[in-house]
């Protein structure tokens, strides 16, 4: 896998940097951009600066390559699970608590229409 999903010595710098320091980021980024009611092109905008400045970190502390898109497409296709994960369950507790009379949970990134409420289309 070292080269083609990361270009460190070890697995787990891969697995700090981007998976646990970057997700933490794009899920906060997600969470975010939910609770203020922005569109999802936004949340991709915002992945996307964020790929960016991993790459950097990468470069910075263990001397990466820095403008490689081989790796930006491979730390931003993980941040953006990540930033759509944190957006959707975020998403989720906002319909259900704000329009609790309308939704009720189903999961924890999903919900659905209570039995006999009356939705607008473009709602639902």
């Amino acid at each position: 896998m070292q080269g083609i999903l990361y270009e460190e010595p070890t697995v787990w710098l891969f697995l700090l940097v981007t998976v646990v320091m970057g997700g933490w980021l794009a899920w906060m980024t997600g969470r975010a951009v939910a609770l203020t009611w922005k569109p999802n092109i936004q949340l991709v905008l915002y992945i996307l600066v964020l790929g960016l400045v991993l790459r950097f970190i990468h470069f910075a502390l263990f001397q990466a390559t820095l403008l490689t898109l081989h790796y930006y497409i491979i730390d931003t296709i993980v941040l953006m699970g990540f930033g759509f994960a944190g957006w959707r369950f975020n998403r989720a507790r906002q319909m259900t608590t704000q329009y609790s009379w309308l939704f009720e949970r189903t999961g924890p990134f999903s919900w659905k229409p209570r039995p006999g409420a009356q939705i607008k289309a473009e709602i639902a």
